[in-house]
């Protein structure tokens, strides 16, 4: 189940710029989810574990699901793995493949957790051009599932920011 604040990309679109800065104003972005439910199938991607939407509503969360297949984003601070100290690896709350190692995890001050390099192999990228931006959208490489957006503005050695919903991930600590 969606939150009452939850439009799909399109509609966002479809409805013109006007009605987007009417529902910013009167919401405030952080309550605003934006989705694209056809993103994979429109990429002719495939994924090593692929399941029904209903599959994946009975595995997962409401708010996971809306993150991970619908490609929501969280409210910024609003993820307890912000602080998140411990050594280990997050895994993809959709799969549990081993994403990011705790190592590379840094504060970012965006109010997402902020890693600045993934595991090797572990994840996919595809460009966004969605609401009048250009970002690199970062996904799970086993299941699709929408993880966040890269951005170049991190720290050394890679000087890029994974920045990632919470809800994506589940943390498993060494």
């Amino acid at each position: 189940m969606k939150n009452n604040y939850s439009i799909g990309r399109r509609d966002f679109l479809k409805k013109g710029l006007g009605l987007g800065l009417f529902a910013t104003a009167g919401y405030g972005l952080s309550a605003l989810t934006f989705t694209d439910k056809t993103q994979a199938s429109e990429n002719n991607e495939v994924f090593e574990i692929t399941r029904t939407n209903k599959e994946w509503r009975e595995l997962l969360t409401p708010q996971q699901y809306n993150v991970l297949r619908e490609e929501g984003t969280e409210r910024p601070g609003s993820s307890p793995l912000n602080e998140e100290k411990r050594t280990g690896i997050f895994h993809c709350a959709g799969c549990d493949l081993a994403v990011y190692d705790s190592k590379t995890k840094y504060e970012s001050g965006t109010g997402w957790p902020s890693f600045y390099e993934a595991l090797p192999d572990a994840v996919g990228t595809r460009e966004d051009n969605t609401l009048f931006m250009k970002r690199i959208e970062v996904h799970c490489r086993r299941c699709g599932g929408h993880f966040g957006h890269i951005f170049d503005d991190g720290p050394q050695p890679t000087g890029m920011r994974h920045c990632i919903n919470g809800l994506a991930l589940t943390f498993k600590a060494a």
